[in-house]
């Protein structure tokens, strides 16, 4: 272990409270590390913990308890290393990620768009998606747009849904809020915890999730496709098949309701095409609009 004299970057206790009561909307500014006199700070927000150490480069860093859970402390080096964090909750130390160390992962021209109101690929930064940075670090960038809000903090399966640990941040004047949490992914469920404009905490799913809960359940998860495509011949004959140039008479469907089997289940894709493709066809129809295809909170 290792102690160094060098004095921790300085934050005032009006910020720090604005830290623990969750009302900061910029966190990353008092946790992670932070380069100050030649030495590097880090602080982390463990609440429950009893002791929390800093690993890095085969040192350890021993954190000192400084204000409501916040922990902080100097590295002994002058510029910020690789390191990971072990909190003990009793008396063994469980070593994590600390998702205060890593950068935005959305661009500058992700939020010029967003604020212009110009972004039309919104589903690829905003919601919930896995990261592979390389061999060590996997984990999810959270992120939802939330103009009005004060602060917003992740509740989920990894934290006990206890939220304090994982405020999110503003990201300039975009009203997007992010937070890369390393360690997590497909099929977590989450939720954020808004505090709206009137002081209120309240919890929502994530609009732009691509996998929720089924109801009565109501969280959202964490989705990354392993499917492969094998459609590449018939996107090439789509091609030469326009409506335009030929008769269409489409038949519209709700995907949920068309079928069911006797237990009340809906059927699967693959089922559904057995009957439903034979049946269009007898039907003269051309094409079919199938509603929904994505996921949809009311299951009605």
């Amino acid at each position: 272990m290792t102690t160094t004299e060098h004095a921790v970057q300085p934050v005032s206790r009006e910020e720090l409270d604005l830290l623990v009561r969750g009302e900061h909307g910029d966190p990353h500014v008092i946790l992670g590390p932070h380069p100050h006199g030649g030495d590097v700070t880090v602080r982390v927000f463990k609440p429950l913990a009893s002791r929390v150490v800093v690993r890095h480069g085969g040192t350890e860093s021993e954190l000192t308890h400084e204000h409501e859970g916040i922990w902080v402390g100097t590295l002994g080096v002058a510029e910020v290393p690789g390191y990971r964090v072990a909190v003990a909750y009793g008396e063994e130390l469980h070593e994590v990620d600390d998702p205060y160390r890593f950068l935005p992962t959305l661009g500058e021209v992700d939020l010029h768009l967003i604020n212009e109101g110009r972004h039309e690929q919104l589903w690829q930064v905003l919601g919930a998606h896995v990261h592979h940075y390389d061999a060590d670090i996997t984990g999810t960038a959270f992120a939802v747009w939330a103009p009005s809000a004060r602060a917003i903090r992740l509740k989920a399966d990894f934290n006990n849904w206890d939220g304090r640990e994982h405020p999110m941040r503003q990201l300039g004047t975009s009203g997007v809020w992010e937070l890369f949490v390393p360690g997590v992914g497909r099929g977590t469920a989450y939720k954020y915890t808004v505090l709206g404009a009137d002081g209120e905490w309240r919890e929502k799913a994530d609009p732009m999730a691509a996998w929720a809960e089924k109801p009565a359940d109501t969280a959202s998860k964490v989705f990354e496709s392993t499917y492969t495509w094998g459609d590449d011949e018939w996107i090439a004959k789509r091609a030469a098949k326009q409506p335009i140039t030929e008769p269409m008479s489409a038949y519209e469907m709700h995907l949920g309701s068309w079928k069911k089997h006797h237990d009340g289940t809906n059927w699967s894709y693959a089922e559904l095409a057995d009957d439903l493709v034979p049946y269009l066809q007898d039907l003269g129809f051309t094409h079919v609009e199938l509603m929904p295809v994505m996921q949809h909170p009311f299951g009605g």
